[in-house]
Formats: C-alpha cells, structure tokens, sequence
C-alpha cells in the first residue's frame, strides 16, 4: 500500500512536468456544439438527438502554474417517442457551468466542469401531458483538440444532456 501511494505521489507530481503550455486563457472564448450519444432512456425511439450548445469566458489563468478557469452557460435539449403510440418525452436543460482546465497533451484543452442549472422533462401519454421540473447538477470530463488555432473537435463524458457528447468547439 505504502508504495502505490508513493507511485501516485510521484505520478501526481510528474503531471506538471509534461503539461503542454496551456490553450485556454484569461479572456477567451470558446463556443462548443455538441451532439449527444447515451441517456437513461432505453427502448424508446429518438425523435430529436440529445443536443447541447455552451458558452465558456476565461476568467483566470496561472493557477498552479498552467491551469485556468472559465466559466459559463448550457443549453441542451432531446425528445423521444415510444415505438406503438403517441407516447412522446420532451427534455429541457439550462444551466451554468464553471471548469478548471489544465493542458497534458499538445493541441488537447482537458477540462473538469461542475454544472448547476434546471431541468425541465415532459412526458405526454396518449393526450395527457405531465412535466417534471427541479434544479440539476452534473460534472462533466471533457476535451477539445484543436486542429486550427480556432477550430477543435470536442468530446464530454458525464451527465449534461447524455452520458457522451462529441462535436465541435470554436474560439472567438
């Protein structure tokens, strides 16, 4: 036990030693578009993809030496239908989003996100509707590799919209 917990010490600290200069800075922007893979629905037809946009501003950077924060908003949406009736699911979420990044591989940002924000879920059986309103959290584990100073592809896993998101990131 004694020396896993010296290989991760050492591990841990190594990370700085083979971070990359950092992509996202104080003061950028960065627009993400994303499209969904995954949800807690199983056996229901897809009417509408799980979709996501966010918005993300660079607030700080320079923490332990390469890492920076950025905060800001999401918006994601997807609908489904039950196969053999007019059974149809309508999900709705608004929310903020903070995250720390911190560079380990050339032309990779990774990033940690913590989102609070509000849901709203509507069912609608047959000819009765019924919606399903609360506060959300989820935390998100995400990248973007940039294959132009403006241009990356980007992937999420956690729980926004779906378990999986991949699509594009543009910097203004």
């Amino acid at each position: 036990m004694k020396k896993l917990t010296i290989t991760l010490l050492a591990l841990f600290l190594s990370i700085g030693v083979f971070a990359q200069d950092p992509l996202f800075l104080k003061d950028d922007k960065v627009i993400n578009l994303g499209v969904g893979i995954g949800s807690g629905l199983v056996g229901y037809g897809l009417s509408v993809p799980p979709v996501s946009a966010s918005f993300e501003l660079g607030v700080a950077d320079g923490i332990f030496d390469k890492a920076s924060i950025g905060i800001g908003g999401y918006l994601g949406f997807a609908s489904y239908s039950y196969k053999h009736s007019d059974w149809r699911y309508t999900d709705f979420i608004l929310g903020a989003r903070g995250s720390i990044h911190y560079p380990l591989v050339e032309k990779l940002d990774t990033y940690a996100s913590l989102m609070l924000g509000f849901r709203v879920r509507n069912w609608n059986y047959d000819y009765d509707g019924t919606n399903y309103n609360r506060p959300v959290s989820a935390w998100i584990l995400g990248g973007r590799y940039y294959l132009t100073d403006n241009l990356a592809l980007m992937g999420e896993v956690g729980y926004g919209i779906a378990y999986l998101t991949v699509g594009v990131a543009l910097k203004l």
